[in-house]
């Protein structure tokens, strides 16, 4: 079976990627309509002389409130995605791959990760129900680590829930035939 991939669904990333530029597109409207129209030959001409960033509405790096606040989504949205990510990849240990991100950039033009993912493999252990089990309660337990698994999460909890059960159907099988040697042998 190929690798699961343990992630929040690309619909959630291109909707934050969509809202960020509609809040961008908004900002830059808003720090026209800011601008009275007294200011405005003033505004065009650049600050006056005394007149701190705050005065005009954006902060050090330029930026208005609205881009402000969409850095401030993103950081948030960064240190969410990473936290997520980082949880599956830590407890799924030797069958998870290392955490790939999707990235926004910012007004301030910095890099945010809006989305990620991390590949996990859910694939049984050939010839070994014992090793399979185990193998799918980490599976499992990756999938559920994040404080707020995705629908794609809870999917791979549900199959690496279905691999262990169908390992313990085929470990019981293994035992039956087991005992049932082990009898003939006697008689």
């Amino acid at each position: 079976m190929a690798p699961i991939i343990l992630a929040r669904q690309r619909e959630i990333a291109d909707h934050v990627a969509a809202q960020a530029n509609v809040a961008t597109r908004e900002a830059r409207e808003n720090r026209v309509d800011q601008v009275r129209p007294a200011e405005r030959s003033a505004a065009s001409n650049g600050p006056r002389l005394g007149q701190s960033g705050s005065e005009r509405g954006t902060d050090a790096r330029g930026l208005s409130q609205a881009e402000q606040d969409q850095v401030a989504d993103l950081k948030a949205r960064d240190a969410e995605v990473r936290r997520h990510e980082q949880a599956h990849a830590a407890v799924g240990g030797q069958y998870a791959g290392s955490p790939s991100y999707t990235y926004q950039t910012g007004p301030d033009g910095q890099r945010y990760a809006i989305g990620g993912a991390v590949s996990i493999d859910a694939s049984p252990v050939p010839d070994d129900p014992a090793a399979t089990i185990a193998k799918m309660e980490v599976v499992k337990a990756a999938a559920l680590a994040p404080a707020e698994p995705s629908a794609a999460d809870r999917q791979v909890a549900s199959l690496a829930d279905a691999q262990r059960a169908q390992a313990i159907a085929d470990l019981a099988t293994v035992r039956a035939v087991e005992r049932a040697d082990a009898l003939d042998q006697r008689l």
